[in-house]
């Protein structure tokens, strides 16, 4: 038995925890052939002993594997306060998948194992992590900390979204994004994870909310989920197509050659409209294909975090 293969494949409910894990993994010795190296070695919450130290906090088993005295930095030293939001609208649990996996996800699934990451990254690094999730309502909301049962809690009410077989039709993200804005008093790095589509109201008005969330000095970062090759390129085989608005029962038929310039040209115009507006309210736009890996969030995050501290 494959056992990478295995876990790569093993449902996203189950395995959401070790999933996490594997990507964070992944990424850190994608950095460095060590974790125990250079960035990787800060990264994992380590820094190196410098003599005349207390030797109280020295990581003998690192020192076993390394042979360098590297201290363990705690909780009191770190000040990070990270939180996520996450929309969970009928749109983002396009495309449908059955089983999500590793190797299959739709946007709710990237989104979910994105947070599981970051969280993981977090959890190492002894800061605190809050989660609020909106559709139709502000429907959860957990504040900043850094226990293990919190921890817990969050990748089990993740694990929930990601099973969800009837997602809320509609959403008004400007509303929830306020709505959130008022309950992050101390100033934090937030992370909003959402394909930007909503039922009514202008962008204008997410922008509004967006600004709000930057109140009290919070940095904002809009990961703007798509899958890339049909919903940005509009990728279908050219047969009689039902294209259907999940979040309001609208549809529409026709061979998707026929509209595929038209529209690749009106989504290009839309993103770029999107990115030059985060621009001047100073909000870090990144595109995120959920057909790809998570380089793109674990290095924005790093990034931002640095700037942050």
């Amino acid at each position: 038995m494959n056992l990478q293969s295995e876990l790569n494949n093993a449902s996203l409910f189950q395995n959401l925890e070790l999933l996490a894990n594997q990507v964070v993994e992944g990424f850190i010795s994608g950095i460095h052939k060590s974790p125990f190296h250079g960035f990787s070695a800060e990264f994992a919450e380590h820094k190196i002993y410098n003599v005349g130290e207390s030797t109280k906090h020295i990581d003998w088993k690192l020192f076993a594997k390394t042979d360098k005295l590297y201290t363990k930095r705690f909780e009191e030293e770190t000040n990070l306060r990270c939180h996520m939001i996450l929309d969970s609208s009928a749109s983002m649990y396009y495309p449908e998948v059955k089983n999500l996996s590793l190797g299959k996800l739709n946007k709710i699934g990237f989104g979910v194992l994105a947070i599981a990451a970051l969280m993981n990254i977090l959890k190492r690094q002894r800061d605190a992590v809050g989660l609020s999730v909106y559709s139709d309502s502000y429907n959860f909301y957990a504040p900043e900390k850094g226990s293990e049962r919190h921890h817990q809690m969050l990748l089990a009410k993740l694990s929930e979204l990601s099973q969800e077989t009837k997602p809320a039709q509609q959403t008004e993200t400007y509303t929830y994004l306020h709505q959130i804005a008022e309950n992050i008093k101390r100033r934090s790095l937030i992370f909003l994870f959402t394909d930007m589509f909503q039922t009514s109201a202008d962008d204008e008005k997410i922008f509004e909310a967006l600004r709000h969330l930057k109140y009290n000095k919070h940095e904002v970062v809009l990961f703007h989920l798509l899958d890339r090759s049909t919903e940005y390129h509009f990728n279908f085989d050219n047969t009689p197509k039902r294209f259907l608005d999940v979040e309001t029962g609208e549809y529409i038929d026709l061979y998707s050659s026929n509209i595929k310039e038209a529209y690749e040209r009106s989504v290009t115009a839309y993103f770029e409209d999107l990115k030059q507006k985060c621009i001047q309210y100073k909000i870090k736009y990144v595109e995120v294909d959920v057909k790809g890996d998570f380089s793109k969030i674990l290095n924005t995050y790093l990034v931002e975090r640095h700037k942050f501290v």
